[in-house]
C-alpha cells in the first residue's frame, strides 16, 4: 500500500493485481510493457494508474473516478506521473519498508 496526499488529504493507493488486466484494457499494452516504459508513459497510463490506485487502495470507484477528475488538472504532470510511479513500484516489487521507529543501539 502507498500513501500519498491527492486532492485534499493523503490517500492509500494500491494497485492489486485484480486491477491489472483492467489498466491492459485501458491502455492496451500488457503490465510488463507499462512496467518497462515507465519513463515514457502517456498521460492516459498515468491517469489510469492513478485512479485504479485508489481503487484498490480502499476507494469506491466512482468517487475515484469523481477525484481523478477534479484534482488532476490541480497537479503538476510531473507530481501525477511520480504517483503512478510509485503505485507501479510497490506492485512489481513490494510495498518499500516501512522506516522503523527503533534507534540502533
Amino acid at each position: 500500500m502507498h500513501k500519498a496526499f491527492f486532492g485534499d488529504r493523503e490517500r492509500d493507493f494500491s494497485l492489486t493485481p485484480h486491477l491489472i488486466p483492467e489498466l491492459e484494457r485501458l491502455t492496451g499494452k500488457g503490465i510488463g510493457a507499462i512496467i518497462e516504459n515507465t519513463r515514457r508513459m502517456g498521460f492516459g497510463e498515468i491517469v489510469n494508474t492513478v485512479r485504479l490506485g485508489l481503487i484498490g487502495g480502499g476507494t469506491h470507484p466512482e468517487e475515484a473516478q469523481a477525484l481523478v477528475q477534479a484534482y488532476v488538472k490541480a497537479h503538476p504532470l510531473g507530481e501525477l506521473h511520480l504517483l503512478a510511479l510509485d503505485i507501479l513500484t510497490d506492485l512489481w516489487t513490494g510495498p518499500a519498508a516501512q522506516p522503523s521507529d527503533e534507534v540502533a543501539a
